[in-house]
């Protein structure tokens, strides 16, 4: 079974940049998109990049202008560019891939920004 493993979580100081990382364990047919969201304490879980199989991207207002998700095709992988963190940006991040079949989500990668 197809898992999806993220990684680049950490601790960081605001202003800081961090790349998280999605990376799938076998192939999954069909990617109508892949998304990192996040969940803060207390909080639900809400969208913040999508990436659609054309290619074209989406962003929560909260981090345009900041965050970057691009994937590598070739190595099954996708990204999530982190710059100028804010206290605000502490959450866990979860990847996310809308297959043909099924989705599947990461166990997620912790981020933490300090002021």
């Amino acid at each position: 079974q197809v898992q999806l493993v993220e990684s680049g979580g950490g601790l960081v100081q605001a202003g800081g940049s961090l790349r998280l990382s999605c990376a799938a364990s076998g192939t999954i047919f069909g990617i109508k998109a892949t998304c990192w969201y996040r969940q803060a304490p207390g909080k639900q879980r809400d969208l913040v990049a999508r990436i659609s199989k054309s290619g074209s991207t989406n962003y929560a207002d909260s981090v345009k202008g900041r965050f970057t998700i691009s994937r590598d095709n070739a190595k099954n992988t996708v990204y999530l560019q982190m710059n100028n963190l804010k206290p605000e940006d502490t959450a866990v991040y979860y990847c996310y891939v809308d297959g043909q079949f099924r989705d599947y989500w990461g166990q997620g990668t912790r981020v933490t920004v300090s002021s």
